[in-house]
């Protein structure tokens, strides 16, 4: 049920949503939660409508995320084989960019964070990204000892490294207050029974693992399939098939086992109090609260 609800998330057709589209959708489910209901409206319209909701509005502000950075953009040309340093830099560049964007577009709400930590999350992650991945290039070109094929896979794999540390980078960066200040956790009714620093570090380390493991399945699947793929008979007589395939690998790594990884990391977590501050613990009878993790 997870992987079917974030392969909704990130289904590109959501994008395409009108203003007017969404309005009828969030009215509709105002008008389910109150049981006001227009007769005949069908379960298939209801859940039509929730998908839209949950990948187009922000579940803590209730505002609309813009449209590019929603979890259902991507980056691919951080795939493209025999790159060059400039295109390396901008690939690189071009992917954060966008994933400090989903970062904040998508992050814990419940306390303010200023623009400055943004922005500081986002140079440390552009800068991050681009040195590991040009420093992997170079060092892969003057590793004498690798033949041209073995030097050709590994820097299929270089993208992840970079993207990884660098996510890694920019959440640690762009979240730090939260680990001062705390977020907010919630008890089994919805109600806010306290602000927890002990939850926010839980959340910082769910979200940096999170930020490692989603890379995975678009960057490390396509460059395994793609060089067994190059080996056969079919593409090493038609060159010109590489990219078309590669397309096709990478989308549907991004259509299936994506939603999959996401679905390991729900983004709302559970604690128990008796693990949080004492304040907490005795502000709810609840033996778990729960925390939006952020994305």
């Amino acid at each position: 049920e997870k992987f079917r609800h974030f392969l909704d998330i990130i289904d590109p057709r959501t994008l395409f949503v009108t203003e007017s589209r969404l309005k009828e959708a969030v009215q509709l489910l105002e008008d389910y939660k109150h049981g006001t209901l227009p007769p005949g409206v069908t379960n298939k319209e209801l859940w039509g409508a929730q998908k839209i909701k949950q990948a187009i509005i922000h579940p803590d502000t209730n505002e609309t995320i813009f449209m590019p950075f929603r979890m259902s953009g991507i980056v691919v040309g951080l795939l493209l084989p025999n790159q060059t340093l400039a295109s390396t830099v901008f690939w690189q560049w071009l992917n954060q960019s966008h994933n400090a964007c989903v970062n904040y577009a998508n992050r814990n709400a419940t306390k303010p964070s200023p623009t400055s930590k943004f922005i500081q999350g986002y140079l440390g992650a552009v800068i991050s990204a681009v040195s590991i991945a040009v420093g992997l290039n170079v060092l892969v070109q003057r590793a004498n000892k690798f033949t041209p094929a073995t030097r050709l896979l590994i820097q299929r794999f270089v993208p992840f490294p970079a993207v990884a540390s660098a996510n890694i980078c920019n959440v640690v960066l762009m979240r730090h207050t939260e680990l001062e200040e705390g977020i907010d956790v919630l008890d089994s009714n919805g109600n806010i029974v306290g602000s927890s620093r002990i939850a926010a570090k839980h959340a910082l380390l769910e979200t940096a693992l999170t930020r490692v493991v989603l890379p995975m399945p678009i960057l490390v699947l396509p460059p395994i399939i793609m060089s067994i793929l190059e080996k056969t008979s079919l593409l090493r007589s038609r060159p010109r098939m590489i990219l078309p395939v590669q397309s096709l690998v990478c989308l549907a790594a991004f259509g299936l086992a994506l939603p999959l990884a996401i679905s390991l990391f729900p983004q709302m977590s559970e604690i128990e109090t008796s693990r949080l501050e004492p304040e907490i613990a005795m502000a709810t009878t609840s033996k778990t609260v729960v925390y939006n993790k952020g994305l």
